[in-house]
């Protein structure tokens, strides 16, 4: 069962993104009037993001993007592209859609400010490690994002527990796009700091980071299918 989960990561792991995006799209009017609406909108970008980064199985066997061949950018994972549309792109929206659906204007400012940190930190941290951006991820940038999204979720179950809300948390929408983002980068996080044995080849390591991976990002796209179609509407700072 696992050798065929593995098989068909790549598969399956679209497959449940694609089906959160669509999931998003048909209940986009039940949520355009709140904040969620520009979860919809990420969960798209994501989609997306994803499909943009097959874009090197077009540059090998003669592919319409061989000219692209001896440059950088025909690595076989596309590194530079995951770095810009995920470790730093996710972390500035869910900084931005938590400015929007917290109410203590002390929390905003934190998570602004820690945003345009992380981001111009980001971007010079690159600029001096040009030629290690198209081969491998960056931890500390990988860290430092992790404690964006805990900053952000921690201070959302704050403000739930402060509040009335906590009655029907499990209504929430919010709620579970925050358990589920808490989750997978607490899961995911840790195996950067193991990410010489990619580089050793060694395969055990491969296979494990695979499963967790694997795992890790069905948990997440399919928690947010069903907090779409389970949770309703809810005001916020739109």
């Amino acid at each position: 069962m696992i050798e065929f989960l593995l098989e068909y990561k790549n598969q399956l792991t679209f497959g449940v993104e694609i089906l959160a995006a669509v999931t998003a799209l048909l209940l986009y009017k039940k949520y355009k009037l709140t904040a969620a609406k520009y979860f919809i909108w990420f969960l798209i970008y994501l989609t997306i993001g994803d499909t943009l980064g097959n874009y090197t199985k077009f540059i090998h066997n003669n592919g319409f993007l061989s000219f692209l061949k001896g440059t950088p950018l025909a690595e076989s994972f596309c590194y530079w592209w995951y770095t810009l549309f995920w470790k730093i792109g996710a972390i500035m929206f869910f900084a931005f859609y938590y400015q929007k659906i917290l109410k203590k204007v002390i929390f905003k400012k934190i998570i602004k400010i820690s945003g345009y940190i992380f981001l111009v930190f980001s971007l010079i941290y690159i600029a001096f490690n040009w030629n290690d951006f198209f081969v491998g991820f960056f931890p500390i940038i990988s860290i430092l994002g992790a404690i964006i999204i805990f900053i952000c979720t921690v201070f959302y179950y704050i403000e739930i527990l402060q509040s009335e809300k906590i009655l029907t948390f499990y209504k929430s929408l919010n709620f579970y796009i925050s358990t589920a983002i808490f989750i997978w980068w607490l899961i995911i996080t840790p195996i950067v700091f193991y990410n010489i044995y990619m580089k050793n080849s060694d395969l055990n390591f491969i296979f494990l980071r695979k499963q967790i991976y694997l795992f890790a990002n069905m948990f997440m796209y399919t928690t947010f299918t069903f907090a779409l179609i389970y949770c309703k509407p809810e005001e916020d700072n739109v």
